[in-house]
């Protein structure tokens, strides 16, 4: 749907977690979803995501079909990135645009759930050994608006559920 100049921008967080609310260990992902992953992809193709410098490292590279915005204290260049001090710096070069996307992690989301909208949520129903835990969502501040919940299979070794949640 086009935005008016006026309306203002949709900030979500898009994340999958165990339910235990873990999402990593050692800077790296716990599971191997290719689900999740396509689900990932399909919501945030062509729009811009905002992730921390640990999140970035732990992918590599600027993930295609996005715009990138990486926040870091560390004074640095990345190619195929623009590099913030802050969230409210990655927020405010999307102006004008309909949704941006916070993509982690742990401390990104710490600090941007107080600015968010909407959460994209995959939960992964198996609770996982790990050092990394999204917070808690206060169950009053969020309402759930769609959940598809999926079985494991070949390919997805665990059941999973894709929800999404608005603030109240």
């Amino acid at each position: 749907m086009p935005q008016c100049p006026n309306d203002p921008m949709t900030v979500s967080i898009i994340v999958a977690i165990g339910e235990n609310h873990a999402i990593g260990k050692s800077n790296q992902l716990l599971w191997h979803m290719p689900n999740d992953l396509r689900h990932f992809k399909e919501i945030t193709s062509g729009r811009t995501i905002i992730m921390g410098r640990k999140t970035f490292d732990s992918v590599g590279k600027p993930l295609p079909k996005r715009r990138n915005i990486v926040v870091t204290r560390q004074d640095i260049t990345i190619p195929g990135c623009e590099v913030v001090k802050s969230i409210e710096d990655g927020l405010a070069l999307c102006e004008g645009e309909d949704e941006v996307f916070i993509g982690g992690g742990a401390e990104i989301y710490k600090l941007a759930i107080h600015l968010t909208d909407r959460i994209y949520l995959t939960i992964i129903h198996h609770s996982f050994d790990a050092d990394t835990f999204f917070p808690e969502i206060d169950k009053v501040e969020w309402k759930e608006i769609s959940r598809k919940d999926h079985q494991a299979d070949e390919k997805n070794a665990y059941p999973y559920s894709f929800i999404t949640l608005e603030r109240s």
